[in-house]
């Protein structure tokens, strides 16, 4: 078998990534895997448009799961005719993407092959980089985790012996078995940063890594395609992946705050990739003196009262933060997540449920106010979803 990036990344374009960040040709045909241009809910028989296609056919693999899905049926689900599905498959067990998973009864003629994805044929790493501590995982194309780790190497540490921590949590997870299937490195971390470049801008508490070309420096290191998203983005992807729909922010609240937004099934990153800085919103003029620089932020209001031991007051807090993003985008549901929520979900999820009911109740909004849960994956959600930045793109999911 051929190392995945010679293989259904070939038909890749180098000269639209989609604002996938990687380090050279090679690295972007590994990260961008068969990304095409877009052509609405189905496929189109068209050459330039192959990738797209084979993105779909992969993408129908994956969620039928080990029970597989027949040609025909993969056909009608993509719009594509009999003879492109089976060039295609025939392409992608070549590559040994897929697989035959036995006979299913046939109403005439004899019975039909089906096909699933397998999911060995490739690994991702994703990598978690928060103020204090470092969690990675090493992820298969299904999005199951097949190895984890954590360090206490954060931020704070300085870019040396960040760059040089994450490349040794890297390398450790990595069997040999997985080295020749590796999509390559995702690594989430706090905001401000710029995602299509890789470069970290003036992270809340540490301003000395403004400008710090992160992607590049550890793709150096590593010798492999890298990824940098802000955690919030990178959590909401793999929420997004794991099947959550429509529209929803994902709040992290851990040792900052920030959101992950996904509109219409994207995840909405903005014009200059800083959609989701959640956090920074000023509710009180007068307030303390935030991190950023500005007074009564929430996230400042948040993380005070949680060190007061508060908790009903955070979570009220973080109410007002989340109301004001249901009302400002009219979004479908709001899930909690990091560390801080996890000290405490059910008072953190009847809080901001509480003030969301009541701004539904006072605009008599019909059905009460936006759901509010805690989001799926727990404490490895975030690196899980670091992973979908390499993995996602490969099933024509690079934006959830």
């Amino acid at each position: 078998m051929r190392p995945l990036s010679q293989r259904c990344c070939q038909s890749a374009s180098v000269g639209d990534n989609g604002g996938v960040n990687s380090v050279d040709a090679e690295g972007l045909g590994r990260v961008a895997g068969i990304r095409g241009a877009a052509a609405g809910p189905g496929g189109a028989n068209l050459l330039a448009l192959r990738s797209h296609n084979t993105a779909l056919v992969l993408d129908l693999l994956r969620t039928a799961g080990a029970e597989g899905i027949s040609r025909l049926e993969l056909a009608e689900r993509t719009g594509l005719t009999p003879q492109a599905v089976s060039k295609i498959t025939a392409r992608l067990r070549e590559e040994g993407l897929a697989a035959a998973a036995g006979r299913r009864a046939s109403t005439g003629g004899k019975p039909r092959t089906v096909l699933r994805l397998v999911p060995e044929a490739g690994h991702a790493v994703g990598v978690h980089l928060d103020r204090d501590e470092l969690r990675a995982v090493l992820v298969d194309l299904d999005g199951t985790v097949v190895a984890e780790s954590r360090g206490a190497v954060g931020l704070g540490a300085g870019a040396d012996a960040v760059v040089e921590g994450t490349a040794r949590q890297v390398e450790a997870l990595l069997p040999e078995t997985a080295r020749g299937s590796l999509l390559g490195v995702g690594v989430a971390l706090p905001g401000p940063l710029d995602h299509t470049r890789g470069m970290l801008h003036r992270v809340t508490g540490f301003p000395e890594w403004d400008g710090f070309p992160l992607r590049d420096v550890l793709a150096g290191r590593l010798g492999l395609p890298v990824v940098v998203d802000k955690d919030t983005n990178a959590a909401a992807l793999g929420l997004a992946v794991a099947g959550e729909g429509g529209s929803f922010a994902y709040l992290h609240l851990g040792t900052g705050l920030g959101a992950g937004l996904v509109i219409g099934g994207s995840v909405h990153r903005g014009a200059r990739t800083g959609a989701g800085e959640f956090g920074h919103q000023v509710i009180q003029l007068d307030g303390p003196v935030c991190g950023c620089g500005n007074r009564g932020c929430v996230e400042v209001l948040c993380l005070s009262a949680v060190g007061r031991g508060d908790v009903p007051e955070a979570a009220r807090v973080l109410g007002a933060g989340a109301a004001n993003l249901v009302g400002l985008l009219d979004i479908d549901l709001v899930l909690l997540g990091g560390r801080t929520v996890a000290s405490a979900p059910e008072e953190f999820v009847a809080g901001v449920g509480a003030v969301l009911g009541e701004r539904a109740r006072r605009e008599g909004a019909g059905g009460g106010g936006v759901p509010v849960r805690v989001a799926s994956g727990g404490e490895w959600g975030v690196a899980v979803g670091a992973a979908q930045l390499l993995v996602a793109p490969l099933f024509g999911r690079e934006d959830g």
